[in-house]
């Protein structure tokens, strides 16, 4: 629990927020110092001092889960090596396109991009975005330099070009939004913009943030661009687990049933201009996702 000290020096008085962590066994006090009023953000101010304090304690476990998970997945034969990676895109898939409205059931899904048996019954609108999304999910896997607009761009076009290509690989001109959300989203005057700007960014900080934030952030500070007409939050989630993947850490599914949670926290961070919430969560969930790679 984050506690308020006040001190008095003289006639002055100071006041500092004040939290205890557990570290090797060890108890450690954190403080931080808040001025001589209590400020009127003193909640968000809490929460912000808060989730730095256990950024060392996740980051340390984050690490954990890079190691062991590199030296695991090392020492497989190459045939299971693809077979883990398929597993994962198959579910990636299914879920990134449940999330976004699609229809395929995650058997759909399994048959079609393994066994290349197509579901009946089914729009072939999802079955190509299916089908599209593998291609990207492995054009992703072997591109070794780093994002830039113009290749985010050609993940698009090859995301939703059998599907809607009159919008794919290009930036929107009109004004976009999310049925059932508060977001507004930027204009499309602002767009280029914003963009040069999240690349500058990302150039700043793609090697001083610890990877699973770069990613994280990197998906909320694209997806709350809202640069395309569709797609936006499929390529977010690509854009995240190139990140990851680029830095040897495992790559994040996001779940369907995981959704709520999932879109509050995004748009309690668009709303109020702060990534903690979004950060929060998918630090939460990466943990869950990996707890099985943290052991020493």
């Amino acid at each position: 629990m984050v506690t308020i000290r006040k001190r008095t020096t003289g006639n002055q008085t100071y006041y500092y927020l004040e939290h205890s962590i557990k570290i090797d066994k060890k108890v450690e006090k954190r403080e931080k110092y808040l001025g001589k009023v209590i400020p009127k953000d003193i909640e968000k101010i809490k929460k912000m001092f808060l989730f730095e304090i256990y950024k060392t304690k996740w980051y340390n476990k984050f690490d954990i889960i890079s190691k062991n998970y590199k030296n695991e997945f090392e020492k497989l034969p190459e045939s299971i090596k693809e077979k883990q990676i398929e597993q994962f895109m198959i579910k990636f898939t299914y879920n990134t396109n449940k999330i976004e409205g699609g229809t395929l059931s995650y058997r759909d899904t399994s048959n079609l991009l393994h066994d290349k048996i197509t579901p009946s019954g089914k729009p072939i609108k999802d079955i190509k975005e299916a089908e599209s999304h593998k291609r990207v999910f492995y054009e992703i896997l072997k591109y070794k330099k780093d994002i830039n607009l113009g290749t985010v761009l050609e993940w698009h076009r090859m995301l939703l070009n059998d599907t809607k290509p009159d919008i794919a690989g290009g930036i929107r001109n009109y004004e976009v939004a999310v049925g059932g959300s508060k977001v507004e989203f930027p204009l499309a005057i602002e767009l280029n913009a914003l963009l040069k700007d999240f690349f500058k960014w990302y150039e700043k900080n793609k090697n001083i943030l610890h990877p699973v934030e770069l990613a994280a952030l990197t998906h909320l500070k694209f997806v709350s661009i809202h640069p395309f007409g569709d797609g936006n939050g499929r390529i977010s989630r690509l854009i995240m687990n190139f990140v990851l993947k680029k830095h040897n850490y495992p790559m994040l599914d996001i779940t369907y049933v995981n959704r709520n949670n999932y879109y509050n926290a995004l748009e309690r961070s668009q709303i109020n201009k702060d990534p903690y919430p979004f950060l929060n969560h998918i630090f939460k969930r990466y943990l869950k996702n990996y707890k099985k790679y943290l052991k020493n």
